[in-house]
């Protein structure tokens, strides 16, 4: 357990208890030797908190432990139970308080025997209490630890006390003989009220309340992620220190898989950013954005039916659909096998758009992923680095080099790359290599494939 937030915890727990103890003992020891049933109740209280430190200090070697196979939140609940536990403590002990007071003020006791020591003790442990508070509060706050926040009232409900003993024997001492039962049934109201105090957070927090405004932050900090539409859904629950979140977050459909994969780390790391210590469960919902285009909206179909397709060519026709795709299937598949599947396409894009859509898809062979394949001889590769100068001559483009020529079970494959001038728009670059690609087919019909390269001069 090397956990910074598990080390202070501990720390701060393990010193507690020995605050408490000492004070404790030192406030019963005097309390008991001149009779105050003030004292005595602040002393069992503080007895009280001895129980609770150590109880706090044992779950909080527990509550920061990973998440297993039995807990998949974590074991941060515990801190929740154990203030819980506490807490009734505290009511125990108020509610003993209450019912000696009332004897003694039904029976009229005698008044404690004053001295300069009860006040000192009360005064050190005034303290030790305010400090002690202070320390635990802080680290309650840095840590999100509802056990620590437990004992820090504790501490915070012994300074009171101590308060409401000191006036309790100032009353007694002039001659108000009912004061230390008085003071004893203030310390008794304030466990109650901060046992209360700390009930609410500890309850909110068991049944899974959401912590006020974290919602709100989590939200905000999703939606500063690109590529998130909106924010369908999002609940928030805290165990221990620990925020886990579940976020139903809209993404468009268009988008790969890998840059959903993205949108989902970004958001986790915003979420940190924003939380400190949180734990994002992001399911991506893909959503049609207003301003997909068609090309756009017949990839996803494809898509959708695990088909490839490439060369996407729409048309409006004066309010007529137009639609040219290539679809690539399995080259050694049936001809009715391919056309079923492209039937399936067309209607499912008809689907999308309208029955009076026009859809024409060209079938071809799918290429293979790896072919197997071998560089061609130098004097081969030099025979069609010729070939292409000779197409390209007087032509726009020009400067060929960087010819590769591939054997493969196909046929040969033809890379090359060449200048064109750098005003000349990618329509008309187009046009022209595309030219010399046919030329080179003809010329040599061995050639499978041919990949050209278009580049302006000076370019790398």
């Amino acid at each position: 357990m090397n956990h910074p937030d598990h080390t202070v915890k501990s720390r701060v727990a393990a010193i507690s208890i020995f605050a408490s103890a000492g004070m404790a003992a030192a406030k019963f020891a005097v309390g008991a030797s001149i009779g105050s049933l003030a004292l005595i109740s602040e002393a069992l209280h503080s007895s009280v908190d001895v129980v609770a430190t150590v109880i706090t200090w044992m779950v909080v070697r527990v509550s920061d432990r990973p998440a297993d196979q039995e807990h998949h939140y974590g074991h941060g609940k515990l801190e929740s139970v154990s203030a819980l536990g506490i807490i009734a403590m505290l009511y125990v002990l108020a509610g003993g308080i209450l019912v000696e007071s009332y004897s003694r003020l039904r029976e009229g006791a005698p008044p404690p025997t004053l001295s300069a020591i009860p006040f000192i003790v009360l005064l050190i442990d005034i303290a030790v209490n305010f400090w002690r508070a202070r320390a635990l509060h802080r680290a309650a706050h840095d840590t999100k630890s509802q056990a620590l926040a437990a004992d820090a009232l504790h501490f915070a409900s012994d300074v009171l006390g101590s308060v409401a003993v000191i006036i309790g024997l100032v009353l007694s001492g002039l001659g108000y003989a009912w004061g230390d039962a008085a003071a004893a049934i203030g310390v008794a109201v304030m466990i109650a009220a901060l046992g209360m105090r700390l009930a609410r957070s500890t309850v909110e927090t068991l049944v899974d309340r959401a912590p006020e405004g974290v919602s709100e932050k989590a939200d905000a900090a999703i939606r500063t992620v690109p590529g998130v539409v909106d924010v369908e859904r999002l609940r928030v629950r805290m165990v221990g220190s620990t925020h886990f979140i579940d976020a139903i977050v809209q993404v468009p459909r268009t988008y790969p898989i890998d840059r959903v994969d993205e949108i989902k780390r970004k958001a986790q790391q915003a979420i940190t950013e924003a939380l400190d210590d949180a734990d994002l469960t992001f399911t991506a919902v893909p959503v049609a954005r207003n301003n997909e285009s068609v090309r756009e909206r017949i990839m996803v179909i494809a898509r959708n039916s695990g088909l490839a397709i490439h060369h996407v060519t729409v048309h409006d026709l004066g309010g007529k659909l137009t639609v040219s795709i290539d679809l690539e299937v399995d080259g050694d598949m049936a001809l009715t096998a391919a056309h079923d599947i492209a039937q399936e396409l067309e209607r499912n894009i008809r689907d999308e758009f309208g029955e009076d859509v026009e859809v024409d898809t060209h079938i071809e062979p799918l290429e293979p992923e790896l072919p197997l394949g071998t560089d061609a001889a130098p004097d081969r590769v030099e025979t069609i680095r010729t070939a292409l100068a000779r197409f390209a001559a007087d032509g726009a483009i020009h400067d060929i080099h960087n010819v590769r020529v591939r054997d493969t079970d196909a046929g040969e494959i033809v890379n090359f790359h060449c200048r064109a001038a750098p005003s000349m728009s990618v329509i008309k670059v187009h046009e022209n290599v595309d030219e010399i690609e046919r030329a080179l087919r003809r010329a040599f019909p061995t050639v499978k494939r041919v990949i050209s390269h278009a580049e302006p001069p000076g370019a790398a």
